[in-house]
C-alpha cells in the first residue's frame, strides 16, 4: 500500500512538474477530457496566452482564448448544451503545431501563435484565425475590475459571404466589408452570430457592445479633407435657417468639421442657440476629398428629414419620426487627392432629432477577406466554431447550442391585429366584432400600452374607467368570438406605485434613472426605472405580478415592449451602462446586450411553471442568442411608415432568420408615420393605401401577420372602403394565408424537430448559384415558395431573379418559367410575384375564419412538377406542449418525377384528436398544363386516407 501512494505521489508530481513546465516554457500543449489546451509563445503573442479547444460535436469546436495561462470557468447565458455521448477525435502535434480531428473537421493550432484553422474532413481550409495577431486582449477597467477589450480577427476567401448579426435597419443583405453594431435598440436587434454561405457559423459567446464583421474604429467626418462652399480647406460650410420653407434665409453660418449630434441632448451643444429646430433647416455644402482610393462607407444617423447630394448626384432622401433615429448608408468610391462636391440638407423635427456621420475607409486586398469580432468587455474571448453540409445544419448546430425554437401555439400563425391603441374595452370588443362581421380572418387582438392609469406605469393594473371589466372583455372575445388577446407588458415601474416600493425593497430596480429624476413623456412627465432582469429573484417577482394581475384574466400571450432595455430612448451607450449599472451578475458593460434574453427567460419559465399545458408565446422587440428557446418572437421595431422602411424589413427579416431565431415579424404598414399621411389629401390617401396593400402583401409571407402602428388606425377596413383595390388585396392575402396554414404549420413543427427555418434567404437553398448571394429583396418561404415584395410606389413591375433549379411556376396562373434568370414580373396593385419552385408539394386547408374552426380533414395538394418533390405534412395538438412527449403525426407526402407516382405514406406518430380520416384533392400542375390557384375547382384526382399509404399514379 505504501508502495502504491508513493507511485501515485510521484504520477502526480511528474504531471505538476510537466503542466509547470509548459506553463513556464511555451509554447505546448496538453490534452484534456473535452479537447487541448495550447500555451503560447509570449515572443510571438507579447504574453503566453492560453488556447482551448473543447470538442461540444462532430461539426462544433469551442474556443477559449485567454490573456494569460489561466482558463476561468464561466457560466455562460447564451449557451444550454449538454455534452454528448459517444464523442471521438484524436490529437496530432508536430514542431509547429497541433491537430485536433473529429470526424467531421480538423483543428490546426500554431504552437508559437495559437491560431487556428479549421478544415473539412477532406483536408480543405474552411476557414482560419487571422495570422499571425488576430487576436487581441486590450487591458481596461469597469467598475474597479481589470477587464479585456476582446477583438477575434478571421480571415477566408474572396468567394465568401456574410449573414446573421441579427437584425439591422441598414438594408444590407450580404455584410461582407461592412461593420454591424451590435448594440440593443429599437429597430436593432443585436445577436452575436456569423453565418457564411461556405456553410460554417461563430457563435461569439459575449455580452457587451460588441462590432461585427469590419471591425475597425470608423472615422469622425473631420478626418476626411474638407473644403467650405468657397473653397477653404479644412471645413465645411453649415448654413442655418429658421424657415425651411426659405432655407435661403440664412440667420447664421459656422465652418464645421464634423456632424456629431447622434444620441440624446447633442444638438443642445452641436446647434446655435438662436436657431430653431422645430421651424428650421441645416445646410452642409463644401467639397469632400481622401488620400485614399476606393469604396469609403458613410454612415449616418438622424431623426428628420435628410438629403445628401454626392458629386451632384441625389443619393438619399429619407424620413424618420425624430425621437426614433435611423441608420444610413452611403458607398461612395473616391479617386485619391479629387475632390467630390458635398450637399447635406438636414431638417429636424422638433428640439429632440438627431443626426451624426462617420465613415470607414476603404478595404486593402487582405482586409477585404477578413471579419471579425471586437467586443468592449469580457474576460476571454469564447467563441464556437460550427459547420455542416448545408446553412440549415450550421443553424441546426447553433440551435443545439443555444436551444430549440419551440412551436408557437397554432393561432399565432393565424392574423393579428393591433393598433397604437386600443384606448378602451369596446374599441377592443367592436374592432373584433367588425372583423367577424365583414368575415374578414383573424386570431388575434393586441392591447399595447397604456391600458393601466396614467400615474401607475408597472402596476399592472387596468384603468377601470377605459376598462371595467377586463375579465369579461377576455371572456368574450374567447367565447363569442374566437379570438386570442395579446397583451404588452413592459419591465418599467414608475416611482412611488405599490409595485415599485416592492422591487425597491428587496433591491430589484436599476436606480440611476431615478437619482438622475428622469421623467418620461407621459402627460406631466414621470420618473422611473427598469427591474434588474439578470436577478433571478427578480424574475421571479415580474412574473409573480403579471400573473397576479393579467395571467390570472385569461391572457393568452405577452407583448414584450422596450426589453432592449429602453430605459430612455435614444441614449448612447455610455449613458445606457449608467442606467443598468450594476447588474446582479456584475457590471453593465459586461451583460449590456443579454437583458432581452433574461426578461424573456423570466416569463417562460414563471408561466411554464405555473400553467405547463399551455403554449407560452412571448412578442418582444428585442432579443440575443438564444431568445428562441424562451419562446420569443421578436419584430422589429418602431419603424417608419415609408416605401425605404418597408424595403429594408426584408433585409432585417432574412439576416434575422439567418442568426437563428425563426420567428420574425413587423409592423405592417410601419409604426411612426409621415406627417403626409397623418391628415392626407387625396394624393397622399391613395399613396397610404397602396403602401399598406403592397406591406400587407409581404406580411403574408413572413413568419407572423400582423398590423401595428400610429394612426391612422391600421384595420383594413378603416384604411380603404370595401370596394377598393387595397381591401380587396388585403382580403385575398389574409385568406391564402388561412389556406397555406398547413404548409406554414408543418414549417413551425420542423422548426422545432429538424431545426428549420421559414424565413429563408436564396444562398440557404440555392448555394451553388452565386447570383443569390447578394439579393437581399426576395427570399423562400418554406422550401417552395419564392416571395418578390413590391416596394416602390405605383409599380406595377418588377425586376427579379429566378434561382438556378428545375424551373418556376407563377403561383396564381400555374404558368412555368425557365431557371436562372432575370425576368420583370407582373405586380398588378393587387398581388405580388410568388413563384413555385418545381419538385414542390404544397398542401392547403379549408377557408378557415380562425385557425381552430374547423380541422383540415379535407386537403389540397398540389404538385409542381419538374423534380422529385416531398413534403412531410406535420400535425399536433396546436396549444401545448405535447409534441415535446412526441404527440404529433407526420404524414410523408413523395411524388417521383420519372414514374409521375404521388404517395401518400402511412402516418406516423399520434396524438388526441387527430382527424382518423381525410381526403386529400391532388391536382398536377405541369410545364405544358397551366393551372390556376383555385380552390373551388375540380381536381385532378381524390384520395380517401385513413393513416394507411396510398399511391396514385398520375
Amino acid at each position: 500500500m505504501l508502495y502504491l501512494k508513493i507511485r501515485l505521489l510521484l504520477v502526480i508530481l511528474l504531471t505538476s512538474s510537466l503542466l509547470n513546465a509548459l506553463l513556464a516554457a511555451p509554447p505546448g500543449y496538453i490534452t484534456t477530457p473535452d479537447g487541448i489546451i495550447v500555451f503560447t509563445d509570449p515572443l510571438v503573442t507579447g504574453t503566453s496566452n492560453a488556447v482551448k479547444l473543447e470538442v461540444i460535436a462532430d461539426n462544433i469546436i469551442r474556443v477559449i482564448a485567454t490573456p494569460g495561462n489561466e482558463i476561468a470557468p464561466t457560466q455562460s447565458l447564451v449557451t444550454i448544451y449538454g455534452k454528448r455521448t459517444g464523442l471521438s477525435w484524436n490529437t496530432f502535434s508536430s514542431k509547429e503545431s497541433v491537430t485536433l480531428k473529429t470526424k467531421s473537421i480538423t483543428a490546426i493550432v500554431d504552437l508559437k501563435a495559437g491560431t487556428i484553422n479549421f478544415l473539412n474532413r477532406d483536408g480543405k481550409k474552411i476557414l482560419g484565425e487571422k495570422m499571425p495577431l488576430g487576436r487581441h486582449f486590450q487591458p481596461t477597467v469597469f467598475e474597479g475590475k481589470r477587464l479585456f477589450r476582446l477583438t477575434q480577427t478571421f480571415q477566408t476567401t474572396p468567394d465568401d459571404a456574410w449573414y446573421g448579426f441579427g437584425q439591422h435597419q441598414d438594408g444590407i443583405c450580404n455584410y461582407r466589408g461592412q461593420q454591424v453594431d451590435l448594440f440593443q435598440n429599437n429597430t436593432e436587434v443585436a445577436v452575436p452570430f456569423l453565418i457564411s454561405c461556405k456553410n460554417y457559423g461563430i457563435l461569439w459567446d459575449n455580452y457587451s457592445h460588441t462590432t461585427g464583421g469590419d471591425t475597425r474604429p470608423l472615422h469622425p467626418l473631420s478626418s476626411l479633407q474638407l473644403f467650405s462652399k468657397k473653397g477653404e480647406a479644412g471645413w465645411l460650410t453649415a448654413s442655418y435657417a429658421n424657415n425651411r420653407l426659405h432655407p435661403s434665409e440664412v440667420i447664421a453660418e459656422r465652418a464645421v468639421s464634423g456632424i456629431d449630434m447622434g444620441y440624446l441632448d447633442d444638438t443642445r451643444i452641436g446647434l446655435p442657440s438662436e436657431f430653431s429646430p422645430s421651424s428650421g433647416i441645416i445646410t452642409w455644402e463644401g467639397n469632400l476629398a481622401s488620400d485614399l482610393s476606393g469604396l469609403h462607407q458613410f454612415r449616418f444617423t438622424f431623426g428628420g428629414s435628410l438629403k445628401v447630394w454626392l458629386n451632384g448626384k441625389l443619393v438619399l432622401d429619407h424620413w424618420r419620426k425624430a425621437w426614433n433615429p435611423a441608420l444610413a448608408l452611403i458607398p461612395f468610391h473616391f479617386k485619391k487627392g479629387e475632390k467630390i462636391p458635398v450637399k447635406i440638407e438636414w431638417v429636424p423635427e422638433g428640439g429632440a432629432s438627431y443626426i451624426s456621420l462617420k465613415w470607414q475607409e476603404p478595404l486593402n486586398a487582405a482586409e477585404q477577406n477578413s471579419f471579425g469580432f471586437s467586443s468592449e468587455a469580457g474576460k476571454q474571448i469564447d467563441y464556437y466554431f460550427i459547420y455542416g453540409n448545408n446553412m440549415d445544419e450550421v443553424i441546426s448546430g447553433y440551435r443545439n447550442l443555444t436551444g430549440k425554437a419551440h412551436i408557437v401555439p397554432k393561432w399565432a400563425l393565424g392574423f393579428w391585429q393591433s393598433r397604437e391603441r386600443y384606448k378602451t374595452q369596446d374599441e377592443i370588443l367592436s374592432t373584433v366584432d367588425e372583423f367577424r362581421k365583414r368575415k374578414i380572418p383573424i386570431d388575434n387582438i393586441v392591447l399595447d400600452w397604456s391600458y393601466w392609469r396614467e400615474a401607475e406605469w408597472g402596476s399592472q393594473d387596468f384603468d377601470e374607467t377605459r376598462f371595467p371589466n377586463p375579465d369579461s372583455m377576455i371572456d368574450v372575445l374567447h367565447k363569442k368570438y374566437n379570438t386570442k388577446i395579446m397583451i404588452s407588458v413592459w419591465p418599467k415601474f414608475y416611482e412611488g406605485i405599490s409595485a415599485y416600493n416592492e422591487f425597491d425593497k428587496n433591491g430589484w430596480l436599476y436606480k440611476r434613472n431615478i437619482a438622475d429624476r428622469q421623467r418620461d413623456w407621459i402627460g406631466k412627465g414621470y420618473v422611473s426605472t427598469f427591474y434588474d432582469a439578470f436577478n433571478e429573484n427578480a424574475r421571479k417577482g415580474f412574473w409573480n405580478l403579471i400573473h397576479k394581475k393579467i395571467y390570472t384574466k385569461g391572457i393568452d400571450a405577452w407583448w414584450m415592449d422596450a426589453s432592449e432595455p429602453d430605459i430612455l430612448s435614444n441614449v448612447d451607450p455610455e449613458r445606457r451602462k449608467l442606467q443598468m449599472n450594476p447588474t446582479a451578475l456584475g457590471s453593465a458593460a459586461e451583460y449590456l446586450n443579454a437583458y432581452p434574453l433574461q426578461n424573456a427567460k423570466g416569463i417562460y419559465e414563471g408561466q411554464r411553471s405555473t400553467d405547463p399545458d399551455k403554449r407560452v408565446f412571448l412578442l418582444t422587440r428585442s432579443g440575443f442568442a438564444g431568445s428562441q428557446r424562451y419562446a420569443a418572437a421578436i419584430w422589429s421595431g418602431d419603424i417608419g411608415s415609408t416605401w425605404r422602411d418597408m424595403k429594408t424589413q426584408i433585409t432585417a427579416g432574412i439576416n434575422f432568420s439567418l442568426s437563428g431565431l425563426p420567428y420574425w415579424t413587423m409592423d405592417i404598414g410601419g409604426f411612426v408615420v409621415p406627417e403626409k399621411f397623418e391628415k392626407p389629401d387625396a394624393e397622399s390617401l391613395e399613396e397610404w393605401r397602396e403602401l399598406n396593400t403592397r406591406w400587407y402583401q409581404f406580411g403574408a409571407f413572413v413568419p407572423l401577420f400582423r398590423s401595428h402602428g400610429q394612426f391612422p388606425y391600421r384595420e383594413i377596413f378603416n384604411i380603404a372602403p370595401d370596394d377598393h383595390a387595397a381591401y380587396r388585396s388585403f382580403l385575398y392575402y389574409d385568406k391564402l394565408r388561412y389556406r397555406l396554414l398547413p404548409y406554414i404549420y408543418s414549417l413551425a413543427g420542423a422548426t422545432y424537430h429538424r431545426n428549420y427555418t421559414i424565413m429563408r434567404a436564396l444562398v440557404m437553398d440555392f448555394a451553388s448559384d452565386t447570383a443569390v448571394l447578394n439579393i437581399g429583396d426576395q427570399y423562400m418561404f418554406g422550401p417552395s415558395l419564392l416571395i418578390n415584395p413590391v416596394y416602390e410606389y405605383k409599380q406595377t413591375q418588377r425586376e427579379l431573379y429566378l434561382p438556378n433549379c428545375a424551373g418556376w411556376y407563377d403561383l396564381y396562373s400555374g404558368k412555368w418559367f425557365k431557371a436562372g434568370q432575370k425576368i420583370n414580373a407582373a405586380a398588378p396593385y393587387e398581388r405580388i410575384p410568388v413563384f413555385v419552385k418545381a419538385g414542390s408539394i404544397i398542401p392547403f386547408g379549408p377557408e378557415l375564419q380562425y385557425t381552430a374552426e374547423k380541422p383540415a380533414d379535407t386537403v389540397t395538394l398540389n404538385i409542381y412538377t419538374g423534380a422529385d418533390a416531398a413534403f412531410d405534412l406535420y400535425e399536433d395538438e396546436g396549444t401545448n406542449y405535447n409534441y415535446e412527449k412526441g404527440d404529433f403525426t407526420i404524414i410523408p407526402i413523395k411524388y417521383s418525377e420519372a414514374t409521375k407516382t404521388i404517395t401518400i405514406g402511412d402516418r406516423k406518430g399520434s396524438f388526441i384528436g387527430m382527424p382518423q380520416k381525410r381526403t386529400f384533392r391532388i391536382n398536377l400542375i405541369t410545364p405544358n398544363r397551366a393551372q390556376q390557384l383555385d380552390f373551388d375547382a375540380r381536381s385532378n384526382e381524390v384520395i380517401s386516407y385513413q393513416g394507411k399509404i396510398v399511391a396514385i399514379k398520375m
